[in-house]
């Protein structure tokens, strides 16, 4: 085979695609998200691949790796490859469509198609006589979700003991089908993008997995329509409830733990406000309570890599019509899915400096606890936990919507304090309710004419204008001739207030320059006027003495020519 290709994390953000709106960092059920100049990458170290920022992110910023060239090169260089299909893909197919996928997957080069739901009975069948054997009173927590699992072992250590020593049907499955065909690879196709990084733990285990998108994608770039294809079974199907798993409370049907809906003894769990709140609870009080958690709400019927073509209740309705199937022969258990869990491998936050985080909070206006609003808008539960990740280099402190309201505001009422414009806001009765200080050197007031009528300073018919409400907006030029005053004013409302603004642009200077500017070219224009007189005066004056020189030249040239001749005549 060519040298391997280089995997990337299984969750990354599309930079150009981000826009700053922290819907990733509130949904985050771990907080992996770092935050930088505005743009959000996720933290591979702290994240556990549960695929719910690529669910919640508007913009589509936040996606999974595509594997699908890494599978094209496994068909390309391995002489089988296996496909491991999870049951929840009755609820993505038409039931026209579902016996047209295994043909479709052997034209795309897969040798064996078989149901991962084969591996999910045998978990099944251990996980009721794991349970049948124990004697202790502590909690199982099923194992079935690796995203479940790595968040147990990651973030709640405590409870990690409780995990089941069990695999997820979908390493129980490539156990099963390595033990049968050796020198074969794997590829699991489901839902879910956790499984890509369970795979990835896997010690080789599967070898590459695939999501419902990257699958349905693959076949439209191959140009595969189902509809061409005859109908072929799976070369291997589960037996009994095994295809329920995908669903909540999946499990425990599949292992025929308890027939009723509602039992003491077991709970189904499905999202991470569900799962989260069991866990506080075995936390504070242990009790010997079976717990299967699914990471997705719903279940894996609505992992954040389904493929969407059919809605979540049809999906569900689905996999409930098409889970449940006769057990005349069933399998012997082959304990394929025990397992041996490694030990928890919590990633340890950095601890911050209690000062360093008094400092923060009284930066930002925080220090007090009635000042910690706790709102969430930047992501976090509590400003105490935003600014710890400010310190760690995770969030930025410009993320607290509130605080950075309030500084608009302050820089806001600093540009109207410091305008060198007057500015004057007046209520609906034309009451005066607030000047800056522009005003009151224009209008030579201070504030005790608060509250009272605008007309005592000026001729209030520019707000009555507006107060009529005949006018959006009046902008006008007015001499204040007791202040001394020439300004540009406009005037406009904040009706949803209902006050009207003034704003004064003093123009006294140029005015009175404009009247020095038009009396100097009106004085030049009377001296350029007197100056074209006296020069129309000595051009006649000039006209005349030359008219007179020109009269006097010709009688003398006459003179001189008739002598001459004269001269010539008596010499000859």
């Amino acid at each position: 085979m060519d040298e391997p290709l280089e995997l990337g994390p299984v969750v990354f953000t599309h930079k150009a695609q981000c826009r700053d709106c922290y819907r990733c960092l509130r949904m985050c059920p771990v907080k992996a998200i770092r935050l930088e100049n505005g743009q959000a990458s996720v933290v591979p170290e702290l994240c556990i691949a549960c695929g719910t920022c690529i669910r919640e992110c508007p913009q589509g910023a936040k996606a999974f790796r595509n594997d699908v060239a890494l599978v094209r090169r496994l068909l390309a260089h391995r002489p089988r490859v296996l496909a491991s299909v999870a049951p929840s893909y009755v609820g993505l197919l038409h039931p026209w469509e579902r016996q047209r996928l295994p043909p479709a997957l052997r034209c795309l080069g897969f040798s064996y198609v078989s149901e991962t739901a084969v591996g999910a009975w045998h978990v099944a069948q251990e996980s009721t006589e794991l349970l049948r054997t124990a004697s202790s009173q502590e909690p199982k927590l099923c194992t079935a979700c690796p995203a479940f699992v790595r968040y147990v072992r990651e973030y709640r250590p405590a409870l990690a003991p409780f995990l089941m020593p069990l695999a997820s049907p979908m390493l129980t499955h490539a156990r099963l089908l390595k033990a049968r065909f050796p020198d074969a690879a794997v590829v699991f196709i489901g839902p879910c993008v956790a499984k890509k990084d369970e795979a990835g733990r896997s010690a080789g285990l599967v070898d590459a997995v695939l999501t419902f998108e990257e699958l349905l994608q693959w076949l439209e770039d191959e140009e595969l329509d189902l509809s061409a294809f005859e109908e072929s079974d799976f070369d291997e199907l589960a037996p009994g409830s095994a295809g329920l798993f995908p669903l909540p409370g999946g499990l425990v049907e599949a292992g025929g733990m308890d027939e009723r809906a509602l039992s003491e003894s077991s709970i189904a769990v499905s999202g991470f406000d569900e799962l989260r709140e069991a866990l506080d609870s075995l936390e504070s009080c242990p009790q010997a309570l079976l717990v299967e958690a699914l990471f997705c709400p719903q279940g894996c019927i609505n992992g954040p890599a389904t493929g969407q073509r059919q809605t979540l209740f049809a999906r569900r309705l689905a996999v409930l019509r098409e889970g449940r199937r006769p057990l005349s022969a069933p399998p012997r258990p082959e304990h394929a899915s025990t397992w041996e869990l490694p030990s928890p491998s919590p990633q340890p936050l950095a601890p911050v400096d209690e000062e360093e985080l008094r400092r923060l909070l009284e930066e930002t206006g925080k220090a007090r606890r009635e000042d910690q609003l706790d709102c969430g808008a930047c992501g976090y539960p509590s400003c105490r936990a935003k600014a710890e990740a400010v310190l760690r280099g995770m969030a930025e402190r410009e993320m607290c919507l509130p605080l950075m309201r309030r500084l608009a505001e302050k820089r806001t009422d600093k540009i109207i304090e410091t305008s060198p414009n007057g500015i004057i806001i007046v209520d609906a009765q034309l009451s005066i309710l607030h000047m800056n200080p522009a005003f009151r050197h224009f209008f030579l007031c201070s504030d005790a004419v608060l509250g009272k009528k605008v007309s005592y300073l000026f001729d209030p018919e520019p707000f009555e204008t507006l107060a009529a409400g005949s006018e959006a907006q009046v902008e006008c030029t007015q001499r204040h001739e007791a202040y001394n005053l020439i300004c540009h004013e406009i005037f406009y409302a904040l009706r949803e207030e209902g006050q009207f603004v003034g704003i004064f642009v003093n123009i006294t200077n140029s005015q009175g320059n404009k009247r020095k500017l038009d009396e100097l070219r009106s004085h030049t224009v009377q001296q350029a006027h007197e100056l074209l007189q006296h020069q129309f005066q000595m051009a006649q004056q000039m006209a005349k003495f030359l008219g007179e020189h020109t009269a006097q030249g010709e009688a003398l040239v006459k003179n001189l020519l008739a002598l001459a001749l004269t001269d010539e005549r008596d010499g000859g």
